[in-house]
């Protein structure tokens, strides 16, 4: 999947049921989310079917981490891409760790080199590699969860619960996090599961 936005191209990487976004103005690229552990030849070869060399990718973006959103952010790392980090997500990357298994073969996440910022930091840092945008803290599904919203209204919004499909989470907290979503200007969503959704007064439209 591939769609196209004045200067913005937004190209679907995804396997195992999980979207992972490139998002590129010309060949300065941003990958948000980050394979699942030990699937970094997978990764690799998505991104080459999609014409997407890892040396492009400016930053790897993980929306909250789990490892289905973080599994091979270390591995990115070794091969080049530099990790952008919120404040809010430090704590998390460490505890991460208990919900894998050997068998998975995931290689622990290490701060060096990791690009740590606040989300008001985030607009000056996109707007460097050509990304007219900002990250949002949008907590609910995880406490840790992000989103990065274009200009143009895109916003992925990794597995943010949708209104409708609240369980166990804080409802008052989604429904913060998506309100924050629309007065900053979302009109699309790209989620890290399922398919692109336009935004109405609530959150993703999930019929029609």
């Amino acid at each position: 999947m591939m769609t196209r936005s004045a200067s913005i191209t937004i190209v679907n990487v995804g396997y195992r049921s999980t979207n992972y976004w490139v998002v590129s103005a010309g060949r300065s690229r941003l990958l948000v989310d980050l394979g699942w552990p030990g699937t970094m030849g997978l990764m690799q070869a998505n991104l080459e079917r999609m014409d997407v060399s890892i040396s492009e990718i400016r930053y790897g973006l993980a929306t909250h981490y789990h490892i289905d959103h973080a599994g091979v952010a270390q591995e990115l790392k070794l091969a080049g891409v530099r990790l952008l980090v919120l404040d809010v997500q430090v704590a998390a990357i460490p505890r991460m760790k208990r919900w894998t298994k050997p068998q998975d073969h995931y290689l622990d996440i290490t701060p060096d080199g990791n690009v740590v910022i606040s989300c008001e930091e985030s607009r000056s840092l996109l707007e460097g590699i050509g990304i007219p945008g900002e990250i949002l803290h949008t907590p609910g599904h995880s406490d840790d969860s992000v989103s990065l919203l274009l200009n143009d209204g895109s916003a992925f919004t990794g597995d943010l619960t949708a209104p409708q499909w609240i369980g166990m989470e804080n409802q008052e907290v989604v429904h913060a996090s998506w309100q924050l979503l629309r007065e900053r200007g979302a009109t699309q969503v790209y989620p890290a599961h399922g398919p692109v959704r336009p935004m109405d007064a609530e959150g993703p439209v999930l019929e029609g």
